[in-house]
């Protein structure tokens, strides 16, 4: 029997694609809609195929899993109704705006025994389990500088929808959308944050940040810069690891692997290394685990929600009072 999925409103921009991903999967389907926009919750139930309930505690009911695209300053209220339902829950980041919020949601949601699972790709793609394999094997030797970017221009080329910037729902701009790509790449890869800074500006004049950098610095000493922007044109995503015995560089999916050790084989010219093989996107994950019962899969569990939003809030922290903060 498939897996019975409720889809939480169709607020986020990735929602279309969430339900296409269930749908694909052939292991899940969607039973149910709930959004507090009624025309637009009736229409995406339609399109869906499924019932629509006004009311979200009705539609739990009727469903075994969740996948929650709702508004972020939502998360809180939705996910906390659905894990003391006992409903398996699947959400877009971040997992909530505060550090107070995310706690609250960890603790009901590991008290419920669910199976959770945060949306943190970018800690599947291939060049970054390749970085993390390195760094487990001590491959750079000690690690100095990291540079991770990730970008777009939904604002300048006019293709984000208006209500992303209303901060009562968003909770944010680009740092809070696509900055959380490199904070939590980055944490994977370097451990725990010691203190970090930032530094956000608007040049299109939108309520919300625009463009973010954020700087951080490790236990371990490395410094790792993400970069992230809803204005700038065909930005190639970048992953860059530099060290003392070696360096790795990615961008727009092309990867670069310079070593002490292939100097005197290859060079300074480095090599192109073999990627690990292509993961299934973490919904996948979520409806593999449902359907297997193996639980939360490693790495995309609540508490890494909750380390997420500890940088974000920070972050937004130091740009506000103009200062480095200790973490």
């Amino acid at each position: 029997m498939m897996l019975q999925v409720g889809m939480i409103s169709k607020w986020h921009v990735h929602a279309e694609g969430y339900a296409k991903t269930v749908q694909d999967t052939g292991k899940a389907q969607i039973a149910a809609v709930w959004d507090d926009d009624e025309e637009r919750g009736k229409k995406w139930a339609e399109e869906l195929g499924c019932a629509y309930y006004s009311d979200l505690d009705e539609m739990l009911s009727k469903v075994e899993a969740v996948v929650c695209c709702a508004p972020t300053t939502q998360h809180k209220e939705v996910m906390l109704k659905a894990a003391r339902a006992g409903k398996h829950i699947f959400t877009e980041k971040a997992l909530a705006p505060t550090v107070k919020e995310c706690e609250e949601l960890a603790d009901e949601i590991e008290k419920a025994g669910i199976t959770f699972t945060i949306s943190l790709p970018q800690r599947l793609e291939p060049a970054v389990r390749l970085a993390k394999d390195m760094i487990e094997r001590g491959a750079f030797g000690k690690i100095s500088l990291a540079r991770i970017r990730n970008g777009h221009d939904g604002v300048s080329g006019g293709w984000l929808p208006e209500y992303w910037f209303e901060e009562k729902d968003a909770a944010g701009g680009a740092l809070m959308d696509l900055g959380c790509h490199p904070m939590y790449t980055a944490c994977w890869l370097f451990g725990k944050p010691k203190r970090i800074s930032a530094i956000l500006t608007a040049p299109f004049g939108s309520k919300v940040d625009e463009s973010a950098t954020a700087t951080i610095e490790f236990e371990g000493g490395e410094v790792c810069t993400g970069e992230t922007s809803f204005v700038s044109f065909a930005t190639p995503g970048s992953v860059e690891i530099y060290g003392s015995d070696a360096s790795l560089v990615a961008v727009g999916g092309e990867v670069k692997v310079y070593s002490k050790e292939l100097l005197p084989y290859v060079g300074k010219d480095g090599i192109t290394p073999k990627l690990p093989e292509k993961m299934p996107i973490p919904l996948e994950l979520f409806i593999d685990a449902c359907v297997n019962g193996t639980g939360t899969p490693k790495g995309f569990g609540p508490r890494d929600g909750v380390d997420l939003t500890r940088l974000l809030e920070n972050a937004y922290r130091s740009n506000r009072e103009n200062r480095i903060v200790e973490l």
